[in-house]
């Protein structure tokens, strides 16, 4: 069959256009021919992720080996800030970011989130037998209340949006709170349920308020590049294979959930 002049003008730019189209590139398959799934987290939150002399321990900071194994490579940790957090993600330092990580719309509007896999909610922790002087909005909405927020989480966001007239104390590193709260430097902490009994059980110093009754109710997940939707499968897919045989259920027993 012949063609005509116009007819291969048309096949010609039609080729070019393909061949100019960049390849998408693939995250998964990156992480697999490299053997090594880099996961990005602060370390600074427990029990779900928690630095300490080089070491890494915590509920997620579990599943992420579990999610190498099943993948078949090794885990490598990069330690992050709650500000850095989808930058990092962005900017490739880590292919995925773990740790006790909120769902919310604008993290979703930067990055890919996995389902859901613990739901919770906002709630203080505050010295012991100080609870009843700090269980409601209005009771810390107060100018001569400290309220300590690690910098750059949801924890900082719900304070600015319902506790404008409180004393804000912002700390770099999640830890230093608690710590504070026990020692009377600051009043009371933003906190998510899962933490705030982690320390109520922990340390007799500390109380968790309004844990069963939480201000807010959300649900953790992990973040991926945006676009990486096989990645993305991959995680789902561990995460109701874990699910459905009950290891996350042993990991969070294990982790003090």
């Amino acid at each position: 069959m012949t063609m005509d002049k116009k007819s291969l003008t048309t096949l010609f730019t039609v080729l070019l256009l393909a061949f100019a189209v960049p390849a998408q590139a693939d995250l998964l398959k990156e992480i697999v021919n490299r053997g090594v799934i880099k996961v990005g987290t602060t370390g600074d939150y427990k029990p779900f992720t928690f630095l300490e002399n080089g070491h890494y321990s915590g509920y997620d900071i579990d599943v992420a080996q579990h999610l190498a194994e099943q993948m078949g490579v090794k885990v490598e940790f990069v330690q992050t800030s709650w500000k850095h957090l989808t930058d990092g993600l962005k900017n490739g330092e880590y292919d995925i970011a773990m740790g006790g990580i909120t769902k919310r719309m604008n993290r979703e509007m930067i990055a890919d989130i996995s389902q859901g896999y613990m739901t919770f909610g906002k709630c203080f922790l505050v010295a012991s037998g100080l609870g009843s002087r700090f269980d409601t909005l209005e009771k810390v909405n107060q100018p001569k209340v400290r309220v300590g927020v690690n910098i750059g989480g949801t924890n900082e966001k719900f304070a600015m949006k319902y506790l404008p007239d409180a004393t804000l104390v912002k700390f770099k590193n999640n830890l230093d709170v608690p710590e504070a709260v026990a020692a009377g430097k600051v009043d009371v902490m933003i906190t998510e349920t899962p933490e705030a009994l982690f320390y109520d059980h922990k340390d007799k110093r500390l109380d968790a308020v309004r844990a069963h009754n939480p201000f807010t109710k959300s649900q953790f997940g992990y973040l991926v590049p945006a676009g990486e939707q096989r990645l993305l499968n991959v995680v789902n897919y561990a995460m109701e294979d874990m699910a459905l045989k009950g290891i996350d259920k042993a990991l969070m027993q294990k982790n003090g959930l």
